[in-house]
């Protein structure tokens, strides 16, 4: 979507911004070494959708091969009262690494991971429902490769961001000087890290009272590593898991702050024992309300989604798709996904649409609570410029 010419001109613009930055996040470090254990499941693709009052917003890749670098993230939103999306993503930068969204009632904040000719990562907010963006200065390193690898605290505005050389870094607003929160080789050393065996950091968010949290993959069973920085000391704050648990091990696939409280999407054990559980914390995340253990048998998560009131849609391989509608629900599987479906996104009503993709077109198929089948709802045709990225 995006011609060579622009690309490096935006690149060149943020040169001089990510020198001065340097002091304040440095340069990305190698990956620390982890602890020895069973190796954690990959993260959920940046496929994701979430809810803030601008309305829906969902974002997905399309185009062709990525190999080619035909592969252009996209992003959509659905206004509130809406059954249509529109497409809404940020001009003027390629964005061919993915894009990882943070929000707040007012705003969205889209990150575009580094690609090709990228080695930092620009920021861009929308405070108008995508209407017009806004370049914010870029944090000077590459983010993680997962979808809550940034997170906007609503209250004061501070962004955290996760690296993907697996350091927490964050920013008060205005976002020209990120300081390191914690590493995770620094997590993993304090009481709470050495206890849960902490191997990764994979998901960053924040407490309803603006206390930043961590998420990450234990190497030791039965122990959900979530952390919580109070005052300047980290906290185990992961929620207790259910006693037929206690023998696996479990890592934060999805941390994020809805209006009214966090949720965690957690994977205990591996393989063809692996469960998946959703997690409700209201307050500073020291009470955590777990759904029911949803077994995977043998199957992968691939994209995770949040809607209202805590909801959560999940997409597996095997085309299973799953909701779970809020604290004390339990898990309802969808009708079989539609072909090609990349993200699910919470509806009016309960009802669940499926983002599906083929190509540069976008198909966006939608069933009521309780359905039995998909109906097609809309199509949208993006002016994808393949090769413009070669």
């Amino acid at each position: 979507m995006t011609r060579p010419a622009r690309r490096l001109a935006v690149a060149l613009t943020f040169v001089l911004a990510s020198a001065l930055l340097a002091a304040g996040c440095g340069t990305a470090a190698p990956q620390t070494p982890q602890q020895s254990g069973p190796a954690a499941p990959p993260a959920p693709s940046l496929d994701t959708a979430l809810v803030n009052a601008a309305g829906t917003w969902a974002v997905t890749v399309m185009g062709g091969s990525a190999a080619r670098h035909n592969n252009f993230w996209q992003l959509f939103i659905r206004p509130p009262g809406s059954t249509h999306w529109r497409l809404v993503t940020p001009p003027g930068t390629a964005d061919n690494g993915g894009l990882i969204l943070a929000s707040s009632p007012q705003s969205l904040i889209s990150a575009f991971r580094p690609s090709q000719y990228l080695t930092f990562t620009p920021l861009t907010e929308s405070r108008n429902g995508g209407q017009a963006w806004s370049a914010l200065s870029p944090v000077t390193a590459a983010l993680a490769a997962a979808p809550d690898a940034l997170a906007m605290d609503p209250a004061s505005g501070r962004l955290l961001a996760l690296l993907a050389s697996g350091t927490a870094v964050q920013a008060a607003p205005g976002y020209r000087s990120w300081i390191t929160l914690i590493r995770q080789r620094a997590l993993a050393a304090t009481p709470p890290g050495r206890h849960c065996a902490l191997q990764a950091l994979t998901a960053l968010s924040f407490t309803a009272s603006g206390m930043p949290l961590v998420g990450g993959a234990c190497a030791r069973p039965g122990i959900a590593g979530i952390f919580a920085s109070v005052r300047g000391t980290w906290q185990a704050t992961g929620p207790a898991v259910p006693a037929a648990l206690v023998r696996l091990n479990i890592t934060v696939l999805r941390l994020t702050r809805t209006p009214d409280q966090s949720v965690a999407l957690l994977q205990a054990g591996r393989g063809a024992a692996a469960s998946l559980l959703a997690a409700w914390s209201a307050g500073s995340g020291g009470h955590w309300t777990l759904s029911s253990p949803l077994p995977l048998h043998g199957a992968a998560l691939t994209s995770a989604s949040f809607g209202p009131s805590g909801s959560a849609a999940i997409m597996m391989t095997g085309n299973r798709g799953e909701t779970v509608a809020g604290a004390g629900s339990r898990w309802i599987a969808l009708p079989a996904l539609p072909a090609g479906t990349a993200t699910l996104a919470s509806g009016p009503g309960g009802a669940m649409s499926a983002l599906a993709v083929h190509g540069a077109t976008l198909t966006v198929w939608q069933t009521s609570p309780g359905g039995a089948s998909w109906t097609k709802a809309q199509t949208l045709t993006v002016p994808i410029q393949y090769g413009s990225s070669g």
